[in-house]
């Protein structure tokens, strides 16, 4: 039998590209912001009670639920598989480096869970709980709100190899804008959700490298303004070593409000990650593309809130698990048993 004629690499890139289109809009067609209006009508109310309980003991709970969406959604899509703990079978995504003594709040979504367990057994989704204490927490942080669209499955397996492979603060603007594009989401939309980072807090460890030892030059980053550098230099002294787990502001201006001055902070080189400076300051024009957005950001909160909010819906239709595919855990932790 004669070999067939090889298929162009673009044909098949093209071909592979709108196969996953397809099968991605009939996936997020299924999803619905009414989706629970019949079967649990209180969900919205349930998830937001519990999270202002749980904000009145720890300030930082928002800033965390809000991150433990990127951290699912990133990973084999918004599936809830973030949730799952170790078991025989499964080696959870709370190992890998990103998460490990860093991703937090779990216990509250337990406690959301329970709640809907009570009130409606069976019926709402881990995954579906992580998206929506995301919107939650940044409505109550002063930020915008949006309508999530619901219906997503849970996971009965998780990924440890593509939790180690989650955007990182101390990676370059190339990298991390291939990461997000890698899951539908454009420059535009990698600014705005950057601008998560306008609350909450982040360790020593993952700045050390920028006050003492920038990609090995043994100087600090030159794009660091130099009273930022000493005032971090004081909170995260080279003495303590790389493994300093100290807080820093995220957003010193205002650390607990959802606003555009982490963008303001960006552009007087304040900011506090490498991932979040290189938007800016990437060398050899490297943030053309970037920069600009960062920019208007800064000088319109209107325009990043819009942003935001669209980039987050994108981002809560990254392949979700609908129909009858995965399951409606009963516990987060955990899959069902049969």
């Amino acid at each position: 039998m004669a070999p067939t004629s090889p298929v162009p690499a673009a044909l098949l890139a093209l071909c592979a590209l709108l196969v996953a289109s397809l099968h991605g809009a009939g996936a997020h067609q299924q999803l619905s912001s009414s989706y629970y209006d019949d079967s649990c009508p209180n969900v919205y109310g349930t998830v937001r009670r519990v999270i202002q309980q749980a904000r009145a003991a720890d300030p930082r709970i928002l800033a965390s639920l809000i991150r433990l969406q990127f951290h699912d959604c990133f990973v084999n899509g918004c599936d809830g598989s973030l949730l799952l703990d170790d078991s025989p079978t499964i080696n959870s995504e709370k190992n890998a480096l990103p998460n490990t003594n860093s991703a937090r709040g779990f216990p509250v979504l337990d406690d959301i869970k329970a709640a809907l367990e009570n009130a409606c057994p069976g019926i709402v989704s881990c995954a579906d709980i992580l998206v929506l204490a995301a919107e939650v927490s940044v409505d109550l942080a002063g930020g915008p709100s949006w309508r999530v669209t619901l219906g997503r499955r849970d996971a009965t397996t998780a990924s440890f190899d593509g939790a180690n492979n989650l955007p990182a603060p101390t990676e370059d603007l190339d990298v991390l804008r291939q990461k997000f594009a890698a899951v539908g989401l454009d420059d535009a939309d990698f600014v705005a959700l950057q601008g998560a980072h306008t609350i909450g807090r982040a360790q020593c460890r993952f700045i050390q490298d920028r006050l003492d030892n920038f990609s090995g030059t043994g100087q600090p980053d030159p794009t660091l303004d130099g009273a930022f550098l000493n005032a971090l230099r004081r909170s995260c002294p080279a003495s303590a070593g790389t493994g300093n787990t100290r807080l820093n502001n995220l957003d010193p201006a205002s650390p607990d409000a959802f606003d555009n001055s982490y963008y303001a902070n960006i552009v007087r080189n304040r900011g506090l990650l490498r991932s979040d400076q290189v938007m800016l300051s990437a060398p050899a024009g490297a943030a053309a593309a970037t920069a600009p957005i960062v920019r208007r950001f800064a000088g319109s909160q209107e325009e990043f809130f819009r942003s935001f909010a669209k980039a987050m819906v994108k981002m809560g239709n990254i392949a979700p698990l609908t129909g009858s595919m995965g399951e409606v855990r009963r516990n987060c932790r955990v899959v069902n048993r049969s």
